[in-house]
């Protein structure tokens, strides 16, 4: 099974991901592949720093519906579109199995699979 590997910690919200899905797709106004989710900011409890690392903000990117891991493009050799745009190269493709493996728990990670038909 093929997926994507965000590590969310370095997503800096630029939405790359979400307009070469977008433009690729040829979605509609309001429709997306990806989609980025902010999650914050919120202040940190028992936090020992001082103004801004009292606070957490981070920026996930989720698949929809939408989303087919841009399954042409893969069969061409190619990666999906979110991935070969991300600006932060916070996104990695592959098989779930390799991916898992890159997670070091050292930083924040999530594993993305799209809905097969």
């Amino acid at each position: 099974m093929k997926g994507i590997l965000v590590n969310y910690e370095y997503c800096t919200n630029c939405h790359s991901c979400e307009v070469a899905c977008k433009k690729y797709l040829h979605l509609p106004k309001g429709e997306f592949g990806i989609k980025i989710n902010e999650v914050g900011p919120y202040e940190i409890e028992n936090g020992t720093g001082k103004g801004k690392d009292r606070w957490e903000w981070h920026f996930a990117p989720t698949l929809t519906k939408a989303c087919n891991l841009c399954e042409d493009r893969v069969e061409a050799g190619k990666m999906p579109m979110c991935v070969q745009h991300c600006q932060a190269w916070c996104m990695y493709y592959g098989e779930v199995e390799d991916l898992a493996k890159k997670m070091d728990g050292k930083t924040r990670w999530a594993l993305l699979t799209a809905k097969g038909d």
